[in-house]
């Protein structure tokens, strides 16, 4: 079975205190935390103390999210950056994720490819100060300036950053972005969701259609997490579902359970 970690985003209700209880009872071995919900991060605790809390339940902060628009780098997005750098220190986390624009600016070529350049050799030295990995997330949106994962690694290598950045490998994105490489070597977490809307194409697809992966999945998670599994790859598998549907569950955890099993092949 993979290791399992929760996104505060799938169950987006619960308080972080519930969070980590949740994640604790499913075995998962790590949480991810968000800035970006309509609570508080970790519910206004201080960050070390939710990082202690997170320990105390044999759990890892995996990542806190995110920076916005990281590869339209400013004075204010380092500013930024190093906020939420200071925050995940504090709490003893392991990386930050770092989310590109989405705003269809920003994508001509060379254009977008020097933008992100820009933005990593900045973030680099401060990730480095801090302890920290930034968790790199490329969009199969169309409208993403960072759409592929093969471009964020040509990046990631012309820099220097291999092992300081990795990457997101998001199931859901992935598809979105007609599939293309896996790399491995490159691949800090995986993200998945389930989308089971047979009337969507995929350039209709939208975070409120992504739901637990169930075996009406139309993504593909299984077999990607397999090639994945099969080229070497042996990280954490998140859930991040931002369905308003699965955040209305009144069993989350059962939910979870037969995602995992689904996952893991295990017969139901």
């Amino acid at each position: 079975m993979p290791d399992f970690a929760l996104n505060h985003m799938t169950v987006a209700r619960l308080s972080f205190h519930d969070l980590v209880a949740l994640a604790a009872q499913l075995g998962c071995i790590g949480i991810e935390l968000r800035n970006d919900l309509s609570q508080p991060l970790f519910d206004g605790l201080d960050p070390a103390r939710a990082g202690a809390r997170i320990r105390e339940n044999g759990l890892r902060l995996l990542a806190v999210a995110e920076v916005k628009r990281f590869n339209d780098w400013s004075a204010d997005k380092e500013a930024e950056a190093l906020a939420l750098m200071r925050i995940a220190n504090a709490a003893g986390a392991e990386a930050i994720s770092l989310i590109p624009r989405n705003d269809n600016q920003g994508m001509g070529n060379g254009e977008r490819q020097a933008a992100l350049r820009v933005a990593l050799k900045a973030l680099k030295p401060m990730l480095e100060d801090h302890g920290l990995i930034g968790l790199v997330e490329p969009l199969g949106f169309e409208t993403c300036a960072l759409r592929y994962k093969a471009e964020a690694v040509e990046a990631i290598e012309a820099v220097g950053g291999k092992g300081r950045f990795r990457l997101v490998h998001d199931t859901f994105h992935h598809a979105l972005a007609h599939g293309g490489p896996f790399f491995p070597d490159h691949t800090g977490i995986v993200h998945v969701s389930g989308v089971v809307d047979q009337t969507l194409g995929l350039s209709d697809m939208r975070d409120p259609h992504r739901v637990l992966v169930t075996p009406g999945d139309r993504l593909g998670n299984v077999e990607q997490i397999a090639a994945l599994q099969a080229a070497g790859w042996d990280g954490p598998v998140s859930f991040e579902a931002f369905s308003p549907a699965v955040h209305a569950l009144s069993d989350p955890a059962g939910a979870l359970r037969a995602s995992m099993n689904h996952l893991a092949h295990i017969p139901a």
